[in-house]
């Protein structure tokens, strides 16, 4: 007898996209957005790994004082988003773990459903729009203080 577990899983039909008219957050759901998440955290890892050789072959001996400087800036730029991306893998693991314990699609603060339309978008999302906007404007009055 096969014991499933979370990490089983499923065919997706071809083109298949989540809809409201199916049950919110079943298996086929979970599995898209897994999908999904970890599809973008494989380009993300892709990506910084062509960034991280490019780097390291680039030469910053540049002769030129401006070109030195404009190599530099580059450098600066392309570790500042190195480190955007690391934090955008933490918040893609956080949503994978949320699938894995039946967590994912539902707003942190209220419970509620995350519209499927909101999550095909932004699949880290942890809250409702309305959810979302009430902290925004939370943040914002606390930031004017």
């Amino acid at each position: 007898m096969t014991q499933h577990t979370v990490i089983d899983r499923i065919e997706l039909p071809s083109g298949y996209k989540p809809s409201n008219d199916e049950e919110f957050m079943n298996p086929l759901h979970l599995e898209y957005f897994r999908r999904k998440l970890e599809d973008w955290k494989d380009d993300i890892m892709r990506v910084s790994a062509e960034t991280l050789q490019n780097l390291q072959q680039d030469n910053l001996r540049e002769p030129d004082l401006a070109d030195r400087a404009s190599s530099e800036t580059d450098w600066g730029v392309e570790l500042r988003t190195r480190d955007r991306q690391r934090k955008l893998i933490s918040k893609i693991d956080a949503a994978i773990g949320r699938i894995d314990e039946g967590e994912y699609g539902y707003c942190e603060v209220s419970g509620d459903p995350i519209n499927l339309r909101r999550l095909d978008a932004r699949p880290i999302a942890t809250m409702t729009i309305e959810a979302q906007e009430a902290h925004e404007r939370s943040e914002k009055v606390h930031r004017d203080d």
